[in-house]
Formats: structure tokens, sequence, C-alpha cells
């Protein structure tokens, strides 16, 4: 088998926090290069390989307002902001660059010019709050943002010493776009970066709530393209994507980016990409590859009468377990085999899934060319087949998270372990059981509990809490909160929800609240989450609240 010696090649950073602040070799999971496509040279720039070779005229994105920008166009507007971000903005290579912002073409171009001038992009949720905002930024140590004229406002009350933000699309004197008019009408050249420099820094949360910031490198971006897209989705030059993820989340980067670009493909990006919203742009636009989470898939049955979709050839669903009813109902719909997956943030991208014949609905499939797995017991072994055990994975790409001991939770013996639960059939296919950890899956998105907790627990009317999912139809799971208030205080769940809304991005924030004189506990003094989860018998003083309207929260997907 081949692999990484795990030797660094020479870095072409000057700025090495984020390769100083990777693990420690011997706690890298093992990477095998099993396909000739992923024997990267050792100098590479991932954004110079996905704008390289691409005729000028064809077209890149598209957004729903008709605007249209060809690979030339694309090419010319990331080389003028790599221009500016070096010599106006001071961006070195290695520097943090945080981009933030609704899915449009300038989102991406700015993450294309900043990986271009060899720094890392750091991507974060538009939704995102200033508090979840400072915390990531001190753990990347960000020192420059590009930042959607819209969405600076929670940017700009983060507490984060010392960085510089730009904004795009605004009327501002120094607006980004404003400035590139006056940059050099030249190509930019390509910081000559290792294969191994950083490339970005993808945040994740944990079950402590604290999240983790997972490191990629240049030749990870396009492994990715060079697995999944290649050999399982397979996408055409004419091909037109789109999808619910934003580019925050490394679904909707691969999905919406990534791949059509190595593929020299277009991508219409959709700053609102609910379930609404999609179906008529697939008709306008004659989409042919979507990216979205089940829970949109089982939303859009019920308008696909509506909607002319036959322009579509493929769909790919990830960041929750797709039950094998919603597949039937879709195919039976559509014709369409939705091509399920599963993929993590610190692992980039989809790892395990199938196409075409070879999907069996009920399971995810098998593992992606490049890649391996296998489920293994608490030690390690790997456990008999049918059986269920954790989901370990190795391939081209692996979890490094930034200066983060959580990291030997993650990998274990050369393998990343998951934290989800499958059984792997006689037959090779691996099936979902449940997720391993809290880690509550809402709707494609990833929601740890116990971030929840402790912005619930900033309130000072709340003593104790505990948050948990509960199964759900549409979502798969909705966050429930239980809480334990001082005396005296009024049980009131909206204002609860109001104040988390300002702590925390909407999609975090819980559906229902259930006032509770004392939380489940053991002797010891151990919560007994399971019995929240089971929905134990009303404890005294228990008061539910209302849920939350539909549609509070957006619909989106992503690699847990």
């Amino acid at each position: 088998m081949d692999g990484d010696t795990l030797e660094p090649t020479t870095s072409a950073h000057v700025d090495t926090f984020a390769r100083d602040h990777l693990p420690p070799p011997e706690q890298w999971p093992e990477l095998p290069f099993d396909l000739p496509e992923l024997r990267y040279p050792e100098r590479l720039n991932c954004a110079a390989e996905l704008l390289g070779g691409k005729p000028p005229q064809r077209p890149a994105f598209r957004t729903p307002s008709g605007d249209l920008w060809t690979y030339g166009h694309l090419l010319a507007r990331v080389d003028r902001i790599a221009h500016v971000l070096t010599t106006e903005l001071g961006v070195v290579p290695g520097n943090r660059v945080l981009l933030r912002g609704p899915t449009t073409p300038w989102l991406a171009a700015c993450w294309l010019a900043v990986l271009k001038a060899g720094a890392v992009a750091v991507t974060v949720l538009a939704q995102q709050r200033p508090h979840e905002l400072t915390t990531m930024c001190a753990i990347a140590h960000v020192t420059h943002a590009l930042c959607d004229v819209r969405s600076v406002d929670d940017l700009a009350k983060a507490e984060i010493p010392g960085l510089r933000i730009t904004t795009y699309g605004g009327d501002a004197p120094d607006d980004l776009l404003l400035r590139i008019t006056g940059a050099p009408d030249e190509p930019f050249t390509a910081v000559d970066t290792a294969a191994d420099d950083v490339a970005l820094i993808a945040f994740t949360s944990g079950t402590t709530g604290r999240p983790k910031g997972c490191v990629h490198f240049h030749r990870d971006v396009l492994a990715i393209a060079d697995t999944f897209s290649k050999h399982v989705l397979r996408p055409h030059e004419d091909d037109v994507f789109t999808g619910s993820p934003p580019l925050g989340f490394t679904f909707g980067l691969g999905g919406l980016v990534v791949f059509p670009m190595r593929a020299g493909a277009c991508s219409l990006l959709l700053e609102q990409a609910g379930p609404k919203q999609l179906l008529p742009a697939i008709t306008e636009h004659r989409v042919s590859v979507l990216f979205t989470a089940p829970t949109a898939y089982r939303a859009m049955l019920a308008e696909l009468d509506e909607h002319d979709t036959t322009s579509l050839r493929r769909c790919v669903s990830a960041g929750e377990n797709l039950p094998a009813a919603t597949w039937r109902a879709w195919h039976n719909r559509t014709g369409l085999r939705i091509i399920n997956g599963i993929g993590a943030t610190e692992l980039l991208h989809i790892f395990i899934s199938a196409a075409d014949e070879h999907i069996r609905p009920g399971t995810t499939g098998v593992p992606v060319p490049g890649w391996q797995a296998r489920v293994v017991d608490a030690e390690g072994t790997p456990v008999p087949d049918g059986e269920p055990g954790l989901l370990a994975v190795r391939g081209p790409v692996g979890c490094r998270y930034l200066s983060d001991p959580r990291q030997r939770e993650y990998v274990r013996g050369g393998w990343n372990i998951t934290g989800d639960t499958y059984v792997r059939d006689p037959d090779g296919y691996f099936r979902y059981v449940a997720r391993a950890d809290d880690m509550i899956v809402s709707a494609g998105y990833n929601i740890a509990g116990p971030e929840v907790e402790d912005a619930l627990l900033r309130h000072p009317d709340v003593v104790e809490t505990a948050v948990v999912g509960r199964p759900d139809e549409a979502r798969g799971q909705v966050v429930v909160a239980y809480a334990v208030l001082r005396e005296g205080a009024r049980k009131d769940a909206e204002a609860l929800r109001a104040f988390l809304k300002s702590e925390l991005a909407p999609y975090k924030c819980p559906r229902e609240f259930v006032f509770l004189d004392s939380l489940p506990r053991t002797a010891t003094g151990k919560l007994q989450r399971f019995r929240l989860r089971a929905d134990a018998p009303p404890a005294s003083g228990q008061t539910p609240s209302p849920p939350a309207p539909e549609g509070e929260l957006s619909t989106g997907g992503g690699p847990k």
C-alpha cells in the first residue's frame, strides 16, 4: 500500500501557524494513495489547478438573477482579488482569512483567491453569531476577513483582536469590489504551495461544544474530486450543479465549487436554497446535478408535479441518514436513484457511497474508490459482518485537528473513527445504525447538544439544562432543551428561544423547551441523557413549550 511518509515538504507559508499547530505525525491516520490520480506532485496549488485549463467562454457560475460568470470572467476576478489581498491588504502565505456571506459567485471567487495567494481559507456560515465567530477566530488565529456587506454586522460585533475586515458588495470606498477595479489587470501567479501546505480550516462542533478546526491540505481539495466525484458522481462538463448546503459546509464546498470546477462544469449558486427554492431553480436553469439533504428530498415530493425536473440526472444526499422510504418515494416519482453518502468535515467529503445499479436502498453504500472502511469495536478490532460497531475509515484525506487533544479520540490505530455506529453486511455494503455520541443531526445540520447547553446557561434564569435530539419524521431529529429555572423565573419558551437566536445560528435553536424541577441523574450525579432521549414520563413541573413554527430552520446538508 502506498502511503504518506508524513515527512512534510518545504512549505511556501510565511505565517506557519497552521502547520505548527497540526497534531504530531504519530497521531495522524494512515493515508493510502492507492489510485494513480491521487499521486500528486510535491508542489501544488489547488486553486490554480481548479481554474487552469478551462475554456474561458464556458460557464462557471450562474445566479437566479441571471448573472453568468464564465471561466474567463472567474479567473480574471480571482486574480484581481488575489492582487488586492497580497498588496493592499497585506495577506502573506499562511495567513488565515475568514470568508463569510451568502452563497454567491463572489464568495466562491474570494475562496479561490485566498488559496491562490497561498493563504488559508476559513469559511464560516453567514448565520453564525458573534460568540461563535469569536471562538473560531481565536482557535485559528484569523488575521483577515472578506465578508459580504450583508453579513458583516455579527462579525463586527465579535471580539476578535486585530482582525482586518474587508467587505464586498457595498458602496464603501474601501469595498473589495471597488478595490479590484484598480487592481492590476494581469494574471496573478499562484503561490508555489506544497501539496501538503494547509489550504483550509473547516470547523465542526464536537460533543463538548467547543468547535474543532479540521485542517486540510491543497492535495486534499483535489482528492475529494478525484475519488467521490470522479468515480461515483461522474459529472460531465455540460452539467449544471446546484444544492442547498452553504459553502461553509464542506458538503457544499465540494458539491457546488470543487466538483463542478474539477469537471469544467457550471454551478448555480443560490442564496436561498430551501425546498421551495430548489424546485423552481431546477426547472428554470435545467439543473442536472443536485446536492441536498434527505429532509429536502422529502419536502420536495409534495410539489414535484408543479415543476419540470426532467433535466436532473444526479441527486446526491448526505448530512443525515437517507431512509429507504424516502429513496423509494423519490425514485417512484422521478425515476432517479438518489446517491446516498456519508462524509465528515474531518475527511472533507463523502467516503462511502454507491451510484446507479450499485445502489441498495437502506444502505449507505460501499467505500468510495481510494477509501477503505471497516466496522470495529471500542478497542479497534473488526467485528463480524452483521454486527454493529464503530465506523472506521481511511483514505487520501484524514483528520488533523488544529491544536485539539480530541485528535486522539478521532484517530485510533491509523483509522479515522467517525462517531457513527454501522453494520457491514456480508456483501460489503455499509448500513447506518445511529450516531455513537451526543451529536444531533437535524435537517442535515450537525448540532452539538453541549454547545446549545452552554449558550442556554448564559441566560440568567437557567440553572441547569440538557439538550438532546428527538426522532422526527421530517427532519430526522429535532433539538429539545430541558431546563431547570431559578426560583420565581417565568417559564417562557419564546424568551429563551429569542435569547438563543442572539447567541447561536438559528438552526441550532431548540424547537421545543421542556421545563423541569430537576434533571434525571444517577446517584453519583451523572446526567441520564438516555431518559430524556426516550421521552421518559413527565417529571414534576414539566411544561412542554409549543414547537417552533415550520420554516424557522433552513434546510441544509453536509458531511457529518
